[in-house]
Order: structure tokens, then C-alpha cells, then sequence
């Protein structure tokens, strides 16, 4: 089926002085700023559900929001279907969704229903077509009432209506970063079983999630890439990492390829 992302030697660095961010943080500092991210090669196939792990500060988010063209690389590439994230960014936006933690482009007076049929019409669904993708979505994020006003949502139910609005627009590759960071246990198996299912069904779709949660990255992935301090420690399968690390759990990986000297 081809490659869904592609990276070539990814970095990125914030410099110095240009905002708090480079003052707390995990990353890699050398003399010329803070490297988020220090030559990614990354290959995630079409069709497949991808797990970026890593801990808090690893790089994840600052890859994220260059696979969706919002943040531009220092160094290196890469592509998204084929497209270049920097020359492409306009055929990319077509073809991806993204899911994050902090949702601020709902509208706090609408109700959940009619956010998410204001995203729907942005996407040219039918009206018929808005309200099956809506009422699925909904129950499988167990949304119980989508006739609330957003603003009198609970934390967690504002990040359900997010996933939701991710899965409307038909894109072929969903990006969710931390996605059940907000979310209680029943909604996040909920969470799972909704990718699960796009899966079984066919839909063609590429899932690529960031968490530092290593029960999330074994329950869901097809594949594991593990991340710190902006570098790829490592990417396979559970059973390649296994054979990788000597290792059987997913938790003794994780820190045996992140642990400090």
C-alpha cells in the first residue's frame, strides 16, 4: 500500500531565548538551541496503527504538528502520501486529521451537536451522511447528550467531541496526540474499540497516536517507535522490540531504551 509518513533525518531546534518552551523542557541542548528532535527516520505503512511512545518532553507533539504542516523541520524531510510537508502543505491538510488534548476551535454557545455539525458541513458531508458519522461517533465515545452546550461539558467530554470530530471528515490518515489523556477507562476502551473497528471494517484509514501510556501502545499498535529526547531509540513490532532488548514486557522496553546513565 505504499508509505502513509516518511521522515528523512527529521530535526528540529528551538533556539534559544525565543519563549519559555526552551527553558522547560527534556530535550537535547547543544550551543546552538534545544534539538526537539535530532534526525527521525520514521516509516509508517498505509493502513497500519502506529504508537509514538515516549515520556514527557520526548519530541512527540513537535513531530506531530510537522507531519500536519504546522510547524516547519529545521533539517531533513518529510512526506505525507508523498507530499512534502513543507512545499505540499496544502494537498496534506486534505488527507489528514488531527486530534489534540487542548481543543480550542469549538464554539463554547453551540451545543456538541451543533459543533460537530458546523465541522460536518465544513467537510461537505450530506446531511444525512453528518448525522450517521455524528450518532456513531457519539456512541462509541459514550457522548451522552450532544444537545449540552460546550462550555457546560466536563474536561473529559470536550476531548470526546474532539475524537469525534476527528473521525467525520473521511481522512486517510488520523493524527491523535495523547488522545486518551483526558479520558476515564471506560471511554478510553471505547476509544480503542472505535479504532479497532474502522480497522475490521476496511476503512483504509492510517491511525498514528502519540502516548507516554505503554498499556495504550501494546493494546492498539500494529507498531511501537519509541522516542527520547528527540531521537528514535527504536521501531518494530512488540515481538521485534522483544528480540531487540531481550526484554519481554512492553514497560521493561520502554525503559530499558530510555533509562539515563
Amino acid at each position: 500500500m505504499g508509505y502513509a509518513i516518511e521522515t528523512n533525518q527529521l530535526t528540529k531546534i528551538f533556539r534559544k531565548g525565543r519563549g519559555l518552551w526552551s527553558l522547560f523542557n527534556n530535550g537535547r541542548r547543544d550551543g546552538k538551541g534545544t534539538r526537539a528532535l535530532d534526525g527521525v527516520d520514521l516509516q509508517v505503512e498505509a493502513g497500519e496503527v502506529f504508537a509514538l511512545l515516549g515520556p514527557n518532553g520526548a519530541g512527540k507533539t513537535t513531530l506531530i504538528k510537522i507531519l500536519c504542516s504546522l510547524v516547519l523541520p529545521d533539517g531533513g524531510g518529510a512526506k505525507i502520501f508523498g507530499h512534502d510537508v513543507v512545499l505540499e502543505s496544502k494537498k496534506i491538510k486534505s488527507t489528514i486529521s488531527l486530534t489534540v488534548g487542548e481543543e480550542r476551535s469549538f464554539y463554547w454557545r453551540l451545543t456538541g451537536r451543533q459543533n460537530l455539525e458546523f465541522f460536518a458541513a465544513l467537510y461537505n458531508l450530506s446531511k444525512k451522511e453528518a448525522r450517521r458519522k455524528i450518532g456513531e461517533a457519539a456512541a462509541a465515545l459514550g457522548i451522552e447528550d450532544l444537545d449540552k452546550r460546550y462550555q457546560e461539558y466536563s474536561t473529559g467530554n470536550r476531548h470526546r467531541l474532539a475524537l469525534a470530530r476527528g473521525f467525520l471528515n473521511g481522512a486517510r490518515l488520523i493524527f491523535m496526540d495523547e488522545p486518551t489523556r483526558s479520558l476515564d477507562h471506560n471511554a478510553s476502551l471505547a476509544l480503542r474499540d472505535l479504532i479497532r473497528r474502522q480497522v475490521r471494517e476496511g476503512s483504509g484509514k492510517t491511525f498514528f497516536f502519540t502516548t507516554h501510556q505503554t498499556g495504550e501502545a501494546e493494546a492498539l499498535a500494529d507498531r511501537i517507535a519509541i522516542l527520547d529526547q528527540g531521537k528514535l531509540r527504536a521501531c518494530g513490532t512488540l515481538e521485534a522490540l522483544r528480540r531487540l532488548t531481550g526484554e519481554s514486557s512492553l514497560d521493561r522496553i520502554f525503559y530499558r531504551l530510555t533509562e539515563r546513565p
